[in-house]
């Protein structure tokens, strides 16, 4: 069983929102949490164009997907793996690739926000606990940042 990671087509963009979705929903949060978050788990087009955007497929199985935006130093947008397909290294394979996409964008640094659940595997990818930010989602709500070093 075997990893693969490739740019996505513009006519998967739907299916990997619903991914990230039900990733996002595998932390127990009810209906009306996901909803507000629905906005912030949005996959860019334009990203996808300009090659930060992979998804991962599990023996030919969409099973995750990573967004990266460099524009004002490094960060990860989205990294979600479907729930079926975790345990499997996907996150890992992704997260490596986040990691250099910054890096050959001239990041030095790579910036997380991250749902309190997934701080643990940010962690252990090696990025480091910086202190709470805002979330993007919902107002009021802080949560981790963290910061791996390229």
């Amino acid at each position: 069983m075997t990893v693969a990671l490739r740019s996505p087509r513009m006519h998967e963009v739907d299916v990997l929102e619903a991914l990230c979705m039900r990733s996002k929903a595998y932390w127990g949060y009810d209906h009306e949490f996901l909803a507000l978050c629905r906005t912030a788990l949005k996959v860019s087009p334009r990203q996808i164009e300009r090659g930060f955007v992979r998804l991962a497929e599990h023996s030919g199985a969409l099973a995750g997907v990573a967004q990266v935006s460099v524009a004002h130093g490094a960060q990860i947008d989205l990294l979600f793996v479907d729930p079926p397909m975790m345990g499997y290294g996907i996150g890992a394979a992704l997260f490596g690739w986040a990691a250099e996409a910054a890096r050959a964008a001239g990041a030095r640094e790579l910036f997380i926000l991250s749902d309190p659940g997934a701080r643990g595997f940010y962690e252990r990818m090696g990025a480091v606990y910086i202190g709470d930010a805002p979330s993007d989602a919902i107002p009021g709500r802080l949560l981790p940042r963290l910061v791996f070093a390229l």
